[in-house]
This record gives structure tokens, C-alpha cells and sequence, in this order.
């Protein structure tokens, strides 16, 4: 792999009061080696910050003047200006007063006692490419949205990781630290992985980071690390950092946890503290998230939590991409996918828990237990179905929101006072809705939601709000609309607390009612229907809606300028209108200013209590998430499953198939045990195989995460891993043909897997030979046939099938199909059932009927018949079963049947006794069979 070109990228702060939006919405310092960055500072957008966590901080569009307009609200009219000395009123941004002349930093920060920042030296992946992809603009969705595309949206890449490996006898062992912009959540992770890095790989693409970490002694010119070509090759479109490999210093690590993690999730410290890769791999992350959003972490504010790689199931990218888990491999842009089928979620945080629970399923057959009879009793009680579904809708994204509260800005700036008032609007109107929450579950009965319930109950909650109550106004509130929001952030203190604040507030709505009143006045001078409009890009502006025929000369008074017109409606400014927003500015930085002082000092107070906010961000995704999955039960005919040590669903069916399609999908039977454990699936093309498999998989994965399956029954054992080998692209970018991408799919399979695995594969050695594509299925059937895992062999090579004569634990399957003459054309025609029956397909040749329905020319069609009449029978001449082998097969089926009853079985001393009666007569009658049928040659 070449090395990518270092290049240096100027820094272009983004007009956003998060803390980590700024980061997120666009290019930022990159500190290259040829030269030393450059600082541009565009202007602060003024109230970008009057959206809630999860909103685009503009409720309308930002660009020219396609801005949605709001009336102006007038608050009461109040008395005289009050004087201007603000130091906040600086508009440059607090970025731009960092720039360095060496990559040294002495930069303060509270949360570390080290005054130096890392050399951050940027490797672009795309060379003479300033703005990555991963700088592109986002606009999430409000926090109480439940569009149908807030799924997307929510999901914008906003998480950094650090990776580190260890070296010498160590190499393998990975130390991992992540953490959301979005969140004050760090997940911590080491492992011992292979030469394949398959854990690091997945567990990557599970968190989709917008900027990976790593040492700069891995990417050596001339000498990178195997870890670190994989990663490249992997995530083209994500940033890379290397940074000296003397930040990830894991006794730096400890002490940040130390400081940083709060009281309830401080036992991390002793899972963590003799794990030194995730101590190092933490230490480096914090520095550089400090570094990056120009503020520290609150002491005792983040949670900080553990993760080994054996609590969830493991399923990697390629199989994620064959299933369709998260993005429809046809359009990216619809939701054909298994997220789409259960994403009813209400809030931000619920979205992204389904997303990442589908793509790390759970393990635990007791906390999936719990979450379906959370599933069971709201779909049995209909009132706490849609009490709990009014409330959960009203909260905004609590991750986010508690993200920015915990960190404390290292400079204060206009927008750093207009986030944390508009974040303390937030918190008010979260925390009043932690009581209706409550009361909605007090009458639950499973664990989950009265452990929930719980610790709603924790005092915390109440005394944050009163003290927030004795500051801030009863009435300020979230509310819709950039103006509206303005409004509250002015109002939020209660009057009488500082008099200064009192008059410039006062002064703000004699100038909202000047703006309003000499807009009239335009009106009625030039008898134009005008009206006041307001964006968080402009300002107060002008609009009208009017034919142009209706103006004098067919055009607007000269007064008006900025004007720009789309159909029948016209916007607009005027001298005095711009001087007049300039007042308005001015006004508002000094009661933002003061009401930023006031505010501080109230969050200095609550943050020792501020921690619950963990509990309810938590309590509030998952109750999101499982009424996703009673909403979605809801819809169709899904079933609960159980959890044994078989695989047996009744009359299955497609989950997002069922979605697409206009009719209910055919559903099927599928029976897998230790003692039939391989099926080989046959059939013709088109038949059902490749959907029946992804079914398959879907259903595992619901069941897994806690959802209800569509199925009349279903049981389950539990997977640690799911594999696919679906695909049968061509891969450019790796100069993979279609056979050499199969061999790379199993070869990873076949490293990986184990007896608790869930695999599935279809059509395997189509891109090479026949006798070479049997060869390899032979040669891979019988390696996964040494496991115990499941697997589910879609082929159309029928030789393989006879497999099934040397291993009993073999089952042939295959999908019916039915002729039909069509008079129209006198051809026979093939009806596709899709059902699956047991056996060996008894189509023959349907390779040459499905050419034969191409049109291609008679003659040939004849002479393939003949020539593939000639290879069958040399090729399957060979192939005996001998009774003695019958008999054995027969035997086992038997023992393993037994071996599954004295397991799983469920029946009375009385109906087992029958069971075990039939089961034995069913033996003698198959050996007999057995014995009585005399060796046969296929034809």
C-alpha cells in the first residue's frame, strides 16, 4: 500500500455553540510537517445555538434567503439602553486566538496535570484533498423527531478512536478507547486478536468513527505496521491521526479516569487498571479531544465503562452489508433494511442504541429474557403502550445534551454563553418530564421497567430542578423556531436576580417593537402588504407575498435591498433594518453575557448532582428502543421466541421482505441441531435460496437483541458469531475478481468460527471451474463439518449433496419448483413455489431451462442437453449408499433425537412416554426400510 501524502488543511471554524459541532461541521486545524497551520475565523452565526441537542441549530436554511420566516414575538416593551462594555461581544472565534508557532502547546488544561499537547501530524487518505469526507456538513434532526429519516441522520459520524498495539511478545494485543462528540460516554476495549485483526475490524466498523488515532511508530514510511495498512484499507473515507507514540502513556490513562469518571461507574477503574493498551489508547483520545474541541471535562463527569469482545455476538462488515442490517445494498437512501422494519424509535439516543444492538446482538440469554417480557407486556397493556410512547416522544437527545454540559470551555466566547443557556433550557425541560415518566411506569410488573421505574426515583432529579427553578424562569421552555428559542434564552432568569440583566432586556424588546413598528410604517408608506420575518442567518428581514403586476413599475422601492425573490414572494432588507439588527446583536450579547454568569454559577451547583442524568439517558433509549419493537409486533404477526439448544422456526418468513412486498412473503420450516447441523440447500435459480438464508439470519439477529421474530414459533440457540459468504461482486479497489473475493470471505469464516457460530453461505467456487468450485466446497463442507456450529450451504453443484453419505449430520434440502405448459408459446414453463422441502432437488438441468426460457437458439440448448446428459452419468455413477451406511445414519438421528429431548424436553411423564413410543417405532420402520431396499445405482 503507498503511503498517503501529509498535507496541511487550514481550520475553518463552524458557526455552532456545541462543543463538538464545531469539530464536526467542518475543516479544522491539521498540523502537518511541511508547514505550520493557518488560523481562518469566520464571523459566529448568531443564534445557532437555539436548537436542542440533535438539531441543525437553524430551523430553516441557512443559505441567501430561502430561510423559512417567523412572525416577531414582541416580549413586553421596557425602558431605556443600558450601557455597552461587554468583553463578550467578540465575534472572532475562540479558535482563532490558538494558533501556534511550533507544535508545542502550553494550553492549561484542568483535567491534566501535562502542559504539552501531542504533534499531530495529518495523513489524508485522498492526497491534495483539504475537505475530507469525514468534515462533510450534518444536520442532525431535532431531538424529539421521529421522521422516518431521523435514523440517518442521527447516525453522523461523530466518534473518535484511539488503537494501539502492543509490541514484541505483545503484538496482538489491542487497546482501544473511543468516545462519542455527541455523548460523554468512553468505551474502553482490549483484546487478544489474530493476524487477521478480524475484532479490531469489526468493532471499528460497529462505531463508524469519524477520526481514528494512532501512534506515529505504526506508520512508519516504508515500515507500517500490518494493523495499520488493514485499517487503511478498510476506512478510505475516515481521518487518520498519528500522533507521538509518547501519549499513549497508560499511567496518564489511569489518572484521567481517575479525574474524569464519575462515582457510579467507578469500578471501571479496577476492571482497567492492569489492562495498560486501553489505558494508553485513553490517554492519548482525551488529550486530543481537549486539544481538538479547545475545552476540558468537568472533573467526575463522564462515564467510563469496560467492554470486552465476549459480551455480544460478533458479526463482521461483509456480513452486515449481505444482510442489510443498516443500509440497502440496492438505494442507500431507503430503509429496506432490518433497522428500517424496527425503527420506530422516538428520540436520537433510542435510534442509536437499535442501531448498535443490531449490529452487536446480545449474548445473554437472561437480559434478552428480560427485554422481551419488557416487549410482552406492553403489547398486552395497550395504555402503557401509548402513555409511555407520548412521554419518551417529548425528551430530546439527553446524550448530547449532558455532553456539552460536562465540559467546560477554555475560553468564553458569545457562543459558548448562548450554549450553556440554551443546554440549561434543555435540562429544565428534560428533567420535567422524569416525573410523568414515572408515573406512566409505576404499575409495571416485569424486572427491566420497574428497575427502571427505580431509578427514576432517585432524589437527584428533584433537587436539580428546584435549583434550576429558583433561577430560571417556569416558563422557559424548548419551543420550535430559531425567534421563539431567542425569546426564551433572554427571558430564561427570573427578573429582580441582577438589575443590569433587567434593563438590557428591557432594552432588547424596545428594539424588537422598533424593528416590528418601523416595518409597519414601511408598509403603509408604500401600501405594500409587508410583513416582519426572521432567520437565524439574517436576522429580522422583510417579506412580502404579492403579484409583481401589483408594484409600481414592476418593481420594489429603491429603500429595500438585499433582495431576492422565489415565485411570488419576495425578501428583503434596508439600511435601517441591517442597523437596526446590528442594536438588536449588541443587545443580545450583553443579556447572553450576564445571563452566562448567572448560569454558570447554577451549573457550579448542580454538577455534583448532575450524574443521574446517566441513568435517565440510559432508561430513556432502551424503553425507546423496545417500543420500537412492540410497535413493530404491532404491524405484523411476529412471535416471542425462546432460547435452547436448537434452531427450529415454524413457518418463517422474510422480515424486510414482508416490508416490500405487497403480499405476506412464503413462509418456512427450518429445524437445525447438534446432530443436523449442515444443511445443504439445492435448487433452481431464482428459487428462494440466497433470500431464504438472509432470513435465516434476520430472524437470529431479532431474537438476539430482544425483538419478537416473524415466525408462528421460534427457538433459538445463541450465536456467537454470524458469517455470510452471499456476494458475488468484483472488487476494483482491492483488484479482487469475483473467485478470489469468495476465497478471502471463507478464509475469514474459517479462522474464525467456532461451535457457537451461525453460518451461511451461498453459492461458493461459482468463479472457477466445476471440478476445482467442487473441489474447495468439498474440501470447506467438511472442515465446518469438524465444528459444531450451524451452517447453511446454498449450492448448486448437486454432486456435493452426496456428502450427506459420509457425514450423518448432514441434511439436503431444496426448494420446489412446479412445470406449467404455456399453450401461448407450447413451452413448459417453471412456476417458482418457493417452498423448502426436505431431499435433494429432483430438477435436472434447470440451468438449461432457465437458458432455454432466454431464447437462446434451439440447437444450442439441444446440444448442451446431450453433452451435460453424458458428464452427469460419468460424474454421479460412483455415488452408493450401502444399507450398513443407511443403518448408522439412522442410528445417530436417533441418538441425537435423544439426547435433544433429555435437554430441552418440556412434556409430562405420560405425553413423554408416548413421544419416546413413537420415536422408536419410527426407528424400526426406517431400518427395516434400510434393510429391505436393495442397492441402486442413480441414473
Amino acid at each position: 500500500m503507498s503511503r498517503p501524502e501529509l498535507s496541511s488543511v487550514s481550520l475553518s471554524s463552524a458557526a455552532s455553540p456545541l462543543p463538538g459541532e464545531a469539530y464536526l461541521r467542518g475543516p479544522r486545524y491539521n498540523f502537518g510537517l511541511q508547514e505550520s497551520p493557518q488560523s481562518c475565523a469566520p464571523a459566529w452565526a448568531s443564534a445557532a445555538a437555539s436548537s436542542p441537542p440533535g438539531t441543525s441549530g437553524v430551523t430553516s436554511g441557512v443559505v441567501g434567503d430561502r430561510s423559512r420566516s417567523s412572525s416577531s414575538s414582541r416580549p413586553p416593551r421596557g425602558a431605556a439602553w443600558p450601557p455597552r462594555g461587554s468583553n463578550l461581544g467578540s465575534k472572532r472565534s475562540y479558535a482563532a486566538n490558538t494558533v501556534p508557532s511550533n507544535f508545542t502547546f502550553g494550553t492549561s488544561s484542568s483535567s491534566a496535570q501535562d502542559t504539552n499537547y501531542p504533534q499531530v501530524i495529518k495523513t489524508p487518505l485522498t492526497a491534495g484533498n483539504p475537505q475530507r469526507s469525514g468534515y462533510k456538513n450534518w444536520t442532525p434532526q431535532i431531538g424529539h423527531s421521529a421522521t422516518s429519516s431521523s435514523g440517518v441522520s442521527a447516525h453522523s459520524p461523530s466518534v473518535i478512536v484511539a488503537v494501539v498495539e502492543g509490541r514484541g511478545l505483545a503484538r496482538g494485543e489491542i487497546g482501544m478507547a473511543s468516545i462519542d462528540l455527541k455523548s460523554p460516554q468512553i468505551i474502553l476495549s482490549q483484546f487478544a486478536d489474530n493476524t487477521t485483526y478480524a475484532k479490531v475490524i469489526t468493532k471499528l466498523k460497529i462505531l463508524s468513527p469519524l477520526e481514528i488515532i494512532m501512534s506515529n511508530t505504526a506508520c512508519v514510511v516504508g515500515n507500517s505496521t500490518k494493523l495499520f495498512t488493514l485499517i487503511t484499507e478498510n476506512f478510505k473515507n475516515v481521518n487518520f491521526t498519528t500522533i507521538q507514540r509518547k501519549y499513549f502513556n497508560e499511567t496518564k490513562g489511569l489518572e484521567y479516569i481517575e479525574q474524569l469518571c464519575i462515582a457510579e461507574f467507578s469500578t471501571v477503574i479496577m476492571e482497567v487498571q492492569s489492562k495498560y493498551y486501553c489505558l494508553a489508547a485513553v490517554a492519548a483520545l482525551l488529550k486530543y479531544v481537549e486539544f481538538i474541541q479547545n475545552s476540558v471535562y468537568a472533573p467526575k463527569s463522564l462515564k467510563i465503562c469496560f467492554q470486552g469482545s465476549e459480551q455480544t455476538a460478533m458479526i463482521d462488515a461483509s456480513s452486515a452489508q449481505n444482510l442489510e442490517l443498516l443500509i440497502n445494498n440496492q438505494d442507500s437512501r431507503n430503509n429496506h433494511t432490518l433497522f428500517g422494519v424496527l425503527n420506530y424509535t422516538k428520540t436520537p439516543g433510542g435510534s442509536r442504541r437499535l442501531r448498535s444492538n443490531i449490529l452487536e446482538p446480545l449474548v445473554d440469554i437472561e437480559t434478552i429474557n428480560m427485554r422481551l417480557d419488557c416487549v410482552q407486556e406492553l403489547l398486552q397493556d395497550e395504555e402503557l403502550f401509548f402513555g409511555l410512547q407520548s412521554v419518551i416522544s417529548k425528551f430530546l437527545d439527553t446524550e448530547q445534551l449532558l455532553s456539552i454540559l460536562v465540559q467546560i470551555p477554555k475560553q468564553d466566547t458569545i457562543n459558548a454563553a448562548e450554549s450553556k443557556i440554551t443546554n440549561l433550557i434543555y435540562l429544565k425541560h428534560t428533567l420535567e418530564l422524569v416525573e410523568p415518566l414515572k408515573m406512566t411506569l409505576k404499575d409495571c410488573s416485569t424486572t427491566l421497567l420497574r428497575a427502571y421505574y427505580g431509578s427514576l426515583e432517585d432524589k437527584r432529579f428533584g433537587i436539580i430542578l428546584e435549583k434550576i427553578k429558583t433561577v430560571i424562569n417556569d416558563d422557559a421552555r424548548y419551543m420550535k423556531g430559531c425567534l421563539n428559542m431567542r425569546t426564551q434564552k433572554c427571558y430564561a432568569v427570573r427578573s429582580n436576580i441582577n438589575e443590569f440583566l433587567d434593563i438590557a432586556r428591557r432594552t432588547y424588546t424596545e428594539i424588537v417593537d422598533d424593528i416590528a413598528g418601523m416595518i409597519s410604517q414601511l408598509a403603509e408608506k408604500y401600501s405594500l402588504p409587508l410583513r416582519t420575518s426572521f432567520s437565524s442567518a439574517r436576522g429580522f428581514f422583510i417579506q412580502m407575498t404579492t403579484d409583481c403586476t401589483a408594484l409600481p413599475s414592476d418593481q420594489l422601492p429603491s429603500e429595500f435591498i438585499k433582495i431576492s425573490k422565489v415565485k411570488n414572494s419576495y425578501s428583503f432588507t434596508s439600511a435601517d433594518l441591517l442597523k437596526m439588527n446590528e442594536r438588536c446583536q449588541e443587545s443580545l450579547r450583553e443579556i447572553y453575557h450576564m445571563t452566562y454568569m448567572i448560569v454558570c454559577k447554577l451549573l457550579g451547583e448542580i454538577y455534583e448532582h448532575i450524574h443521574c442524568l446517566y441513568k435517565l439517558s440510559d432508561t430513556v433509549s432502551m424503553l425507546d428502543m423496545l417500543l420500537s419493537f412492540a410497535h413493530a409486533c404491532t404491524l405484523s404477526d411476529y412471535v416471542r421466541p425462546e432460547f435452547t439448544d436448537t434452531l427450529a422456526i415454524k413457518q418463517g418468513w422474510h422480515p424486510i421482505l414482508e416490508k416490500i412486498s405487497l403480499e405476506k412473503p412464503v413462509a418456512n420450516n427450518t429445524y437445525i441441531t447438534e446432530g443436523s447441523n449442515f444443511l445443504i440447500i439445492t435448487g433452481p435459480n431464482m428459487s428462494g435460496k440466497s433470500t431464504y438464508l438472509k432470513q435465516i439470519a434476520l430472524c437470529q439477529i431479532m431474537a438476539q437483541i430482544g425483538s419478537y421474530v416473524p415466525a408462528e414459533y421460534s427457538s433459538f440457540r445463541i450465536a456467537e458469531q454470524i458469517f455470510t459468504r452471499i456476494s458475488t461482486d468484483d472488487d476494483i479497489e482491492t483488484n479482487s475478481s469475483t473467485f478470489m473475493k469468495e476465497m478471502k470471505e471463507i478464509a475469514y469464516i474459517l479462522h474464525n468460527a467456532n461451535d457457537k457460530s451461525l453460518i451461511l453461505i451461498d453459492e461458493l467456487g461459482r468463479g472457477t471451474n466445476t471440478e476445482e468450485g467442487i473441489g474447495i466446497c468439498y474440501a470447506v463442507c467438511e472442515y465446518l463439518l469438524s465444528l459444531k456450529a450451524f451452517t447453511l450451504f446454498a449450492t448448486h453443484f448437486l454432486e456435493l449433496c452426496h456428502i450427506d453419505v459420509l457425514y450423518p449430520n448432514v441434511e439436503n434440502m431444496h426448494f420446489e419448483v412446479q412445470h406449467v405448459k404455456n399453450t401461448a408459446r407450447n413451452k413448459e414453463a417453471i412456476l417458482y413455489t418457493y417452498k423448502l422441502s426436505k431431499g435433494l432437488t429432483e430438477e435436472k438441468n434447470y440451468g438449461l431451462k432457465a437458458a432455454e426460457a432466454s431464447s437462446l437458439p434451439p440447437e444450442i440448448i439441444l446440444d448442451a442437453r446431450e453433452i451435460t446428459t453424458q458428464i452427469t452419468r460419468q460424474i454421479l455413477q460412483n455415488h452408493r449408499s450401502t444399507p450398513e451406511m443407511k443403518r448408522q445414519r439412522a442410528v445417530y438421528h436417533l441418538a441425537t433425537r435423544l439426547v435433544q429431548t433429555a435437554r430441552n424436553s418440556q412434556l409430562d411423564p405420560d405425553r413423554l412416554r408416548v413421544y419416546l413410543s413413537n420415536l422408536k417405532k419410527k426407528y424400526e420402520e426406517d431400518f427395516s426400510q434400510d434393510e429391505q431396499v436393495p442397492e441402486q445405482t442413480e441414473e
